[in-house]
């Protein structure tokens, strides 16, 4: 039976095991060079990226597979094929399929027709992929989870989603600031806050970015305008400015607190320059996590 990565909470019953694998890839404790030999990735991009790409194709590559960029103008899709039907045409050459779309019903619609495994590698709902990066990353200059904080300051967007649910699974606590308006999906609160009481943690959303941060081990931003929403920018970047990670709200947090960002980052809005190029950013080391997450989740579906 193939296995998707939708959502984080795919991950769920075995996150601490990818965690673990992708920490080995990367010290080299784990020889999985020619693993996925003969193997290929399909990669539908609706979006642009940067660490997505790259870290599917680069670690497709060091596992001895093969990856394929596609984007709607590569494919019939672009001009009116179903996502259903190109689902079916690729399963019958590729191996798993890795998508990175606008709308997550069209996530879905791809992974229920494809007869491989579906990643997802960024929709409107979630970024699954990320959070794998995020918890590696809090695990390597945190030691773990249990007792740590995260406060997310900024947009309810995918990746708040999905670091909601992640948290949780993990057993960390966390908090989310964000505007009025502009919280997370209410559906996945509820989740996140159900899987919180199993594993004794705390999550929360407030809107009050100081009170989000205060005893917080990691401090974690996102951009306040996403791709998409570009028509937005003006009004989001009024609602947001009280949500900049700066230095005076890094000071409100732990004394050896990190900073997180997904990247890409507009500095001088959700980020300072002082903050992100400064002593507590692992900016840099998470991205550099994707790659070996996505090593640790395509070892995990591809068969």
């Amino acid at each position: 039976m193939k296995r998707d990565v939708i959502s984080i909470l795919d991950l769920k019953d075995d996150l601490g095991g990818i965690l673990e694998l992708a920490s080995k890839l990367k010290k080299g404790k784990m020889k999985k060079e020619k693993s996925l030999s003969g193997k290929t990735l399909a990669m539908i991009f609706e979006k642009s990226s940067t660490r997505t790409r790259v870290s599917f194709e680069a670690g497709m590559a060091q596992l001895g597979g093969h990856a394929l960029y596609l984007s709607p103008k590569d494919l019939q899709i672009g001009r009116g094929e179903t996502i259903a039907d190109t689902a079916r045409v690729l399963s019958r050459y590729v191996d798993c399929i890795m998508y990175r779309a606008f709308s997550h019903a069209a996530m879905l619609e791809l992974a229920e027709n494809a007869s491989v495994p579906v990643i997802n590698g960024l929709d409107d709902v979630e970024h699954p992929c990320q959070i794998v990066a995020d918890l590696l990353t809090v695990k390597e200059h945190r030691g773990g989870f249990k007792g740590r904080k995260m406060a997310y300051v900024g947009d309810g967007n995918n990746v708040c989603n999905s670091l909601l649910l992640g948290a949780a699974i993990v057993g960390m606590d966390f908090v989310a600031a964000c505007p009025k308006g502009y919280e997370p999906d209410r559906k996945i609160v509820s989740e996140a806050r159900r899987i919180a009481k199993g594993t004794k943690c705390s999550s929360e959303v407030v809107d009050d970015p100081v009170v989000a941060v205060k005893g917080a081990d990691v401090i974690y931003t996102d951009v306040w305008t996403s791709m998409g929403q570009e028509a937005e920018a003006e009004k989001r970047e009024k609602a947001f400015a009280p949500y900049q990670v700066n230095s005076a709200l890094v000071r409100k947090a732990k004394k050896d607190c990190i900073v997180m960002h997904c990247l890409p980052a507009h500095r001088g809005l959700e980020i300072t320059d002082e903050v992100i190029d400064g002593k507590r950013s692992v900016v840099f080391d998470q991205a550099e996590n994707r790659l070996h997450a996505q090593k640790a989740i395509l070892l995990s579906v591809i068969r």
